[in-house]
């Protein structure tokens, strides 16, 4: 009988997988993706949505036709649970689903209890539904300007979406003709800037610094926040910053129904192995995200670690390779930690940008360099073209 691969999530980490795993076996495996969007998201552009240079038309398209014209079958429905001992999976209509092996890609959720007035105070644009929100409230900005935050809060680990959006910010203020009259701050856990979550690159608080000068930025570093109020932003050592517009960038959890699985952290992450298999099964797998990540170091400011985009495909394969060889009768071989994945990364600064290229996620490295200029703004408005077309028509096994 054909083994069943049953993958949780259809974004990034789950599409890549599902199709991997067909390709790797040359179609010889029953594939089911349960997902309870039906929509690809791609999530590196929702920093343009606010300012109106993006729409969900251009970023999103679903996912059962792409899905189908590869032989995956796909239900569009929330998984509620995980039985690993019993192989089965519990879905929101009551159903259950078995499987030979299971792949966790179920990518995260905002914590939006990080601060008091998050909520109800501040957007953000880490989902398609609150970077519509945000640029809902831009408009209203744009009626009645005023001094304007973005931040990174304490556990944070998005931050280069941080920057991109803090940049685009001001690049939209000058386009405005409120450059002068606008008073930017970013306030960032990081120990300091170009930090990112990946322990920083060699030159680049200063390459960041001369941006922050350049823009007339006032950058807080090292800060958490004690609250965000309806117009300003108080940070943990009692200073206050005034804002008429406040984007936060939230720490990430896991989703809430593996908490109950037995797989993962208090923070819903599942631990795995460099071979992303989980660290009690062998069967099942978790990539992206929802993939725990140790953190290497300490700061005073507690700072997460990005596993968006590249990184997240990259364990995709990692772990479809080894679903490959274990239906193959195979030791699962194929190791890739975290740490050693290539970073690679296109920073958008509205017409400006930064190409960042290391050797390794985590140090430490033998390589890093940051490239700046236009050219990056063009690299990220092609990348995003070509990346929509590959996943659209399943071609995941090209770069």
């Amino acid at each position: 009988m054909r083994k069943k691969v049953l993958v949780l999530g259809g974004n990034f980490g789950g599409l890549t997988a599902a199709l991997a795993v067909k390709h790797e076996l040359e179609g010889d495996v029953d594939v089911t993706v349960v997902s309870k969007d039906d929509q690809f998201l791609f999530n590196p552009s929702l920093i343009w949505l606010p300012f109106g240079k993006r729409d969900r038309g251009d970023l999103t398209f679903p996912i059962a036709p792409t899905f189908e014209s590869h032989g995956v079958d796909f239900e569009h429905v929330a998984a509620t649970g995980i039985d690993a001992d019993g192989k089965q999976v519990t879905l929101a209509d009551g159903r259950t689903l078995d499987y030979d092996y299971l792949v966790i890609a179920t990518g995260y959720r905002n914590n939006d209890d990080v601060v008091p007035g998050y909520r109800e105070n501040a957007v953000t644009i880490t989902t398609l539904s609150d970077a519509e929100h945000a640029g809902t409230a831009w408009q209203r900005y744009l009626e009645d300007p005023g001094d304007i935050v973005i931040a990174a809060t304490q556990g944070a680990g998005c931050f280069g979406a941080a920057y991109e959006f803090l940049f685009n910010t001001s690049y939209q203020l000058r386009k405005a003709g409120l450059h002068k009259d606008v008073r930017l701050s970013y306030v960032t856990s990081e120990p300091f800037l170009g930090h990112f979550g990946i322990g920083g690159l060699p030159h680049g608080e200063q390459l960041l610094k001369m941006f922050l000068k350049k823009e007339g930025i006032t950058a807080h570093l090292d800060a958490g926040i004690d609250h965000v109020a309806e117009d300003a932003i108080v940070l943990a050592d009692g200073t206050e910053l005034p804002s008429a517009y406040s984007m936060v960038v939230p720490p990430f959890l896991g989703q809430e129904f593996l908490l109950a699985s037995g797989l993962t952290d208090d923070k819903g992450y599942v631990r795995v192995r460099d071979t992303y298999q989980t660290e009690k099964y062998d069967d099942v797998y978790a990539v992206g995200i929802a993939a725990a990540v140790d953190v290497p170091w300490q700061t005073p400011t507690p700072v997460g670690i990005p596993k968006t985009g590249f990184p997240t495909e990259q364990m995709a394969h990692t772990a479809a390779k080894n679903i490959a060889a274990q239906v193959r009768g195979e030791v699962p071989e194929h190791e890739q930690a975290f740490g050693d994945i290539k970073a690679i990364c296109v920073m958008d600064a509205g017409n400006n940008g930064v190409v960042i290229l290391a050797d390794k996620m985590l140090p430490p490295r033998k390589h890093g360099v940051l490239i700046p200029g236009p050219q990056a703004h063009l690299m990220k408005l092609g990348f995003e073209k070509y990346f929509m077309w590959k996943m659209r028509h399943g071609y995941v096994q090209l770069p």
